[in-house]
């Protein structure tokens, strides 16, 4: 399923575009945006990582030892 999404260019911009009849308009900003939106991912899933590795580090008990005790629970 697909929707759609329009921008408004400025006049000059689409007849530059134009000039260019073959590039595939439509495929070059989707992969723009496919590109952008997982780098806007990327950076959330980091930071959400680097919020969650501050937790760990507050922990009093080696995350090691966390670790080896879920193993030994069969977890």
């Amino acid at each position: 399923m697909s929707v759609v999404f329009s921008v408004r260019i400025p006049k000059r911009l689409k007849e530059l575009m134009d000039r260019f009849k073959n590039v595939d308009w439509v495929g070059e900003v989707k992969a723009f945006i496919n590109r952008r939106v997982r780098e806007l991912l990327m950076e959330e899933y980091l930071k959400n990582a680097r919020e969650a590795r501050k937790q760990l580090d507050r922990i009093p008990v080696p995350v090691d030892e966390l670790i080896r005790e879920e193993r030994e629970r069969g977890h």
